[in-house]
């Protein structure tokens, strides 16, 4: 387990050593959507207690987590989420099924199942024919999605639908959708014009200036309110800046739930810039930009008490894959994050591969040490 000392300016920076902790254990919050979200979930996963533990479990790892939940956004409609979207009216289920997934307890055959997606062969001997033309019913579908879809319409309740799915998967923890409403993301672009749904958003070749959810008083689920008020530990992100976090931010009463909470909130910054959400960004541009969103919501309070920011290099060959789309790592520029009243822990949290994604198990362990060993009432001036 990495300690992260402090140093006089409260930067911070990751090193492996072991010092005393504070708390046993935490309940924790993770808030997000996309590849980000289950990606930081499968590090969470190896310290939050199964439904089916036992001895061998926790002497190989330690339930340092008593409490995970996941938040998730509902505002893709695109791909197989969008399909389901449309036709049977109900909330995209993708990203909470890749949430489910992550901290599902079988890592087999279940697991496998829920990521299996149709292609067009096999959409079509589903379908009894041997072309393809009749096959939309099914290619390009997660099975996943189905499964919920299936819950769902037999519930009549998408929220019983996620617990029900998670339960099926042995998850070690909790998945909520950010909201039950049938919400859309509209943009209010560069240009003045505004773009309507989040594909379409995601695809214009203008910078998003303003993110907005119709409708606007879409309300959390009771449980995620609960989750935020209790836990010791809240994280945002990595994710798409704006549709895959602040769009959980736009729903009426979690950036209050967040403003009021008594946990520790990180900001977890992604690891690289993204066309049409954060191209020239730097990581405190990242945190401006979420707390413009959130600034009429709630009564100005910070929202987030640490940063953790990616300082290691990134190999030449990626940074050339990413040029092409403009993209290029984020700026950790730390002296103005902590302007903003934000701590920063500086480290290598990538993991290189045909994409860069966050080293899960790294980024797990840091901010599960910050949470154990936090003193909130010195890191937030509290006097008694």
């Amino acid at each position: 387990m990495p300690v992260i000392p402090s140093s006089s300016s409260g930067q911070r920076d990751a090193v492996h050593e072991t010092t005393p902790l504070r708390r046993s254990s935490l309940r924790v919050v993770a808030i997000g959507g996309g590849t980000g979200l289950s990606t930081l979930l499968r590090g969470l996963r190896r310290y939050a207690p199964s439904p089916q533990t036992n001895e061998s479990d926790t002497a190989t790892v330690p339930s340092l987590i008593s409490d995970l939940a996941a938040v998730v956004t509902v505002t893709d409609d695109g791909g197989s989420s969008g399909r389901l979207r449309r036709h049977f009216n109900m909330l995209p289920p993708g990203d909470l099924r890749n949430c489910m997934v992550a901290l599902a307890d079988d890592e087999a055959l279940l697991s496998r199942l829920f990521r299996h997606r149709f292609s067009s062969t096999t959409a079509a001997a589903a379908n009894g024919n041997g072309d393809c033309e009749d096959t939309g019913s099914l290619e390009g579908h997660s099975f996943g999605n189905l499964f919920v879809a299936a819950l769902a319409e037999i519930t009549g309740d998408f929220a019983q639908a996620i617990k029900l799915s998670s339960q099926v998967l042995a998850t070690r923890g909790h998945i909520y959708p950010a909201t039950t409403t049938n919400v859309t993301l509209s943009a209010c672009m560069d240009d003045g014009s505004i773009v309507e749904g989040e594909t379409n958003i995601t695809a214009s070749k203008h910078r998003i200036c303003e993110l907005r959810l119709e409708p606007a008083g879409a309300e959390p689920l009771p449980e995620t309110l609960d989750s935020i008020a209790r836990a010791d530990l809240i994280t945002l992100g990595p994710g798409s800046l704006y549709t895959s976090l602040i769009t959980n931010l736009l729903v009426k009463g979690i950036p209050e739930a967040l403003a009021r909470a008594r946990g520790l909130r990180v900001f977890v910054c992604n690891l690289m810039t993204q066309s049409n959400e954060s191209l020239g960004l730097t990581a405190s541009q990242h945190i401006e930009k979420i707390y413009e969103h959130i600034a009429t919501k709630h009564s100005g309070q910070a929202i987030f008490d640490y940063a953790l920011v990616n300082t290691a290099p990134v190999s030449a060959t990626l940074l050339r894959n990413y040029a092409r789309e403009g993209a290029a790592p984020i700026l950790p520029d730390i002296e103005r994050i902590e302007a903003l009243g934000v701590r920063v822990v500086t480290g290598n949290f990538a993991a290189e591969g045909d994409t860069l994604r966050h080293n899960a198990d790294r980024v797990a362990d840091v901010l599960l040490h910050l949470g154990l060993e936090a003193d909130l009432d010195a890191l937030r001036g509290v006097t008694a």
